[in-house]
């Protein structure tokens, strides 16, 4: 159980049968009545965003969260398989399990999964990847870097606005939060 006092961005809390993440909270003591605190939380699995006040003390259940360290080892089908780094075991996750963030996870590459429950909520990727542009419009003599953007296809798929000086077969620096071009490598 945790304090409605002890709420941080980033704690997770069981609410309604699922986990929802600390995203904003504001402790708030009005002049007349008694304290509460403003949350706004995010639900883990769906995304959504919920706002919602707890008084001042009041207890919710803390969510446990277990974090594996797994490597992508191959694509069957459909599935995704990661070995857990710790145990050797292979484990299949589906796109939908993994999320968007699925447009960046190449083979070879290390990511936590997270778990409650031993249902998995979310597949954290490295803050930035390294991936080779395949396919984008060719440069330009002239081509500056504070110029402009075009879009560029990555060899996972995605697609990432990056500088029109980039070309084919480059190597480029990715923020899988943002989606956003961080340079070359």
């Amino acid at each position: 159980m945790i304090s409605s006092n002890d709420f941080r961005p980033g704690v997770s809390i069981e609410l309604d049968g699922a986990v929802w993440r600390v995203v904003e909270f504001l402790h708030v003591k009005p002049g007349k009545g008694s304290a509460f605190v403003r949350t706004k939380l995010k639900n883990v699995q769906t995304g959504s965003v919920l706002e919602r006040n707890f008084r001042a003390g009041e207890t919710v259940p803390q969510a446990v969260l277990e974090k594996s360290t797994m490597q992508h080892t191959y694509k069957d089908a459909d599935d995704y398989v990661f070995m857990d780094m710790e145990t050797y075991e292979e484990n299949r996750l589906s796109a939908a399990q993994i999320g968007d963030r699925v447009k960046y996870l190449k083979e070879g590459m290390e990511v936590n999964v997270v778990r409650w429950n031993t249902q998995v909520m979310e597949v954290e990727l490295p803050n930035s990847v390294v991936l080779e542009v395949i396919q984008t419009d060719p440069g330009v003599k002239g081509d500056t870097a504070t110029g402009g953007t075009k879009p560029a296809i990555v060899e996972t798929g995605a697609q990432v606005m990056v500088p029109l000086f980039i070309s084919i077969g480059e190597r480029i620096k990715v923020d899988t939060r943002t989606d956003s071009y961080l340079g070359r490598e």
